[in-house]
């Protein structure tokens, strides 16, 4: 299986955590470095850069938060850089490697781009790839209509002054807590999970009370024309709850809990912890 969490260039690892609250990749700013740099010590090239060029000392101080990535099998806090944060600092490093690295960085992303343009492809791939995972097609069928379902939440809150990605994560989260009782960290640790999407790993309930959690939010919300962020919370707030609602009800009639630990890691990755069986 590939491994998401690490990128390539010139035979140099990059490392790289995708936020899915936020939908945003962050490379490694010090991978970066040594990559254009070849320097033995890209920590210490990197204070002595900041200290050089303050502009961009504190460009990296306001727009790269330290962020957890894989560090010799372990997580570990690591300055990160969206796309846009790295184009900047590759403007201050003098090295011949700059524009091949704006390329592969472009090439990177690029994909990501034919599927935003394109949803088509990206619905094509992601099915191929839930196959080849030995997913049934019950199971993908409920995962992209509920993928179906978040984007029309999601639009809804871009229509009504949503803008902000950390108020996207913000309010995901107030849904995903309202129905589960865990936030969206919490039920991915449950699992067992690090940089993986959770809905990728959710059991076919679990895909289903998050789509009805979902759809309950945007339709409060527009019935109750919700607007800005505290707006919007308190649509997301009465939508988790009616799906946390049914959730109880169905677990007081089976005795069996919706939420599980349960996840479709390889056994390589997983250790000891429970692979879902379809």
């Amino acid at each position: 299986m590939e491994n998401k969490s690490l990128a390539v260039f010139e035979n140099k690892q990059i490392r790289r955590f995708y936020d899915e609250d936020t939908e945003t990749w962050y490379f490694s700013v010090v991978d970066i470095i040594e990559a254009l740099t070849d320097s033995v010590n890209p920590t210490d090239y990197l204070k002595k850069l900041r200290r050089r060029d303050t502009e961009l000392g504190a460009y990296i101080g306001t727009n790269c938060p330290q962020v957890e990535m894989l560090t010799n099998g372990k997580k570990r806090k690591t300055l990160g850089g969206n796309v846009k944060d790295i184009f900047r600092i590759i403007q201050s490093i003098p090295s011949p490697k700059a524009e091949p690295f704006k390329q592969w960085l472009a090439k990177v992303g690029y994909e990501r781009i034919q599927e935003m343009n394109n949803p088509a492809l990206g619905v094509d791939k992601a099915r191929e790839n839930w196959q080849k995972s030995g997913r049934s097609e019950k199971w993908i069928q409920q995962r992209m209509t509920g993928q179906e379902t978040r984007n029309k939440l999601t639009d809804y809150w871009k229509e009504t002054g949503i803008k902000e990605q950390d108020e996207f994560a913000m309010l995901t989260n107030i849904i995903h807590k309202e129905w589960t009782d865990l936030t969206v960290k919490q039920h991915k640790q449950l699992k067992g999970l690090e940089s993986q999407n959770l809905r990728d790993h959710m059991s076919e309930a679990e895909l289903i009370f998050m789509a009805l959690a979902e759809l309950s939010t945007r339709q409060i919300a527009d019935s109750g024309k919700a607007k800005g962020l505290t707006e919007n919370a308190n649509a997301s707030k009465k939508g988790g709850t009616v799906a946390k609602n049914a959730r109880n009800e169905l677990e007081a009639k089976t005795g069996k809990s919706v939420i599980t630990g349960e996840n479709f890691l390889p056994p390589s990755e997983e250790g000891n912890l429970p692979q879902r069986k379809e």
